[in-house]
């Protein structure tokens, strides 16, 4: 088994989410995470944070706001759901995200105590 994480663009959750249960693949987990990349955050200049102020300098936003989404998956799956969230989310700017491939030992459903592959289902 799996685990696929994937940090994706907020605006790219509701279409990662169709397209994996659209591929089988309905159960994740997902969460609001804030990161950065070799970028090092969104700049930002003054006028744009507030007209107003005569201060004309480049902040730096630290963090930029993302969705991490947590699948797990059989060994043969695999493939098939990292293509999909590359496909949905692929837009070829910065800013994209990452995908990382876990091994996870066992899985347990815990109300029937199904263990791996069944556990999935």
């Amino acid at each position: 088994m799996k685990e696929i994480i994937a940090i994706i663009r907020m605006n790219k959750m509701q279409k990662t989410k169709n397209a994996l249960a659209g591929i089988g693949y309905p159960s994740m987990t997902a969460n609001r995470v804030m990161g950065r990349g070799r970028q090092k955050g969104l700049y930002l200049s003054q006028s744009e944070i507030n007209p107003e102020k005569a201060e004309w300098k480049d902040r730096k936003m630290k963090y930029i706001p993302k969705r991490m989404v947590s699948v797990v998956v059989s060994g043969e799956g695999k493939n098939e759901v990292v293509e999909t969230i590359m496909k949905v989310n692929r837009t070829g700017k910065i800013g994209d995200g990452k995908i990382f491939i876990c091994p996870v030992e066992e899985a347990v459903r815990i109300r029937t105590d199904e263990r791996d592959d069944k556990a999935l289902q």
